[in-house]
């Protein structure tokens, strides 16, 4: 190893660590001219050097290694710096519990090394939260307010069900009865459709009232599964105009309080009605007997 002679720089292959020991080499000699002029003892350029040094290598050392949020900790909190109070606004669905998990997972103890631009990426990879803001509010306090998801629809999609927003984005899976009374929604692409077509439904409350489920079919159209087991097929073109015929029909006939089990409108310009099993059993003994009464009729008749 080559020998240093006093007041020499320090040669070292890292640049900034070359950098800071040639500022800390020129501090030193000021430091060494100084005390001369004040008539002290000149100190060794390489002592100031080597401490300066030492120093710097040793925080170096200390990012390289991650433990800088430690160091920085270490000094904030005796400082009164640490993290005592945080306050957050915004959460329904969200407890504060996983919230404030959330925070400590990212690491920091105090302000100091509270990072909020880290923070609010945590906070808003959680699932309710859709957007956060997060700021440091000195000496000991972080001020959270978070803007959460609004649950739109229940979706089924095979055997799994979650809950979705309007965009028809998955928030979390289905679990809580409270949630029961939003739309369902079926199948592929459902989730992505349904707030388009909901809202279109509105201007038909008395139908829309009585749906189960919007079901949605080829990814092209909608069936409506009624409160009574009947399914309304509704065509690709024109979904609504349809639906109100239905809702026409049912307001003027009493159409889906009969024994029906399907009324199908994807035929333009008709409507197809299916019976369910018991009134096809029903319909085919009446049609029997009315044959057998036109069959009588017709022997009794004089010759």
């Amino acid at each position: 190893m080559p020998s240093m002679k006093p007041g020499a720089p320090v040669q070292v292959k890292d640049g900034a660590l070359r950098r800071l020991a040639l500022r800390a080499s020129i501090m030193g000699r000021r430091l060494a001219i100084f005390s001369e002029d004040l008539g002290a003892v000149r100190a060794p350029g390489f002592g100031a050097v080597a401490a300066v040094f030492l120093g710097v290598t040793g925080l170096y050392g200390v990012a390289l290694g991650g433990h800088t949020m430690t160091v920085v900790d270490g000094v904030g909190q005796p400082l009164g710096f640490a993290i005592d109070n945080i306050d957050v606004k915004g959460n329904h669905e969200t407890s504060e519990i996983d919230i404030l998990q959330t925070l400590w997972g990212t690491g920091a103890q105090s302000l100091l090394s509270l990072d909020p631009g880290a923070a609010r990426q945590a906070l808003e990879a959680m699932p309710w939260i859709e957007k956060a803001s997060v700021a440091k509010v000195y000496p000991d306090r972080v001020a959270i307010d978070l803007a959460e998801r609004k649950p739109f629809a229940l979706w089924q999609n095979g055997q799994e069900l979650f809950i979705v927003d309007r965009d028809g984005r998955p928030i979390v899976p289905f679990g809580a009865d409270r949630f029961s009374n939003l739309p369902l929604v079926v199948g592929t692409g459902a989730e992505t459709h349904a707030a388009e077509f909901l809202d279109q439904l509105e201007v038909l409350p008395e139908l829309r009232a009585r749906v189960r489920a919007y079901i949605r079919v080829g990814g092209r159209r909608w069936d409506l599964r009624l409160d009574n087991g009947v399914t309304v097929r509704l065509p690709e073109e024109q979904p609504v105009e349809a639906a109100a015929e239905v809702a026409r029909m049912d307001r003027e006939e009493g159409l889906l309080s009969r024994d029906i089990a399907a009324v199908d409108m994807r035929i333009e310009d008709r409507m197809v009605i299916k019976l369910t099993p018991d009134a096809v059993v029903r319909r085919n003994a009446a049609l029997k007997a009315r044959q057998k009464l036109i069959a009588r009729s017709e022997k009794d008749k004089p010759v």
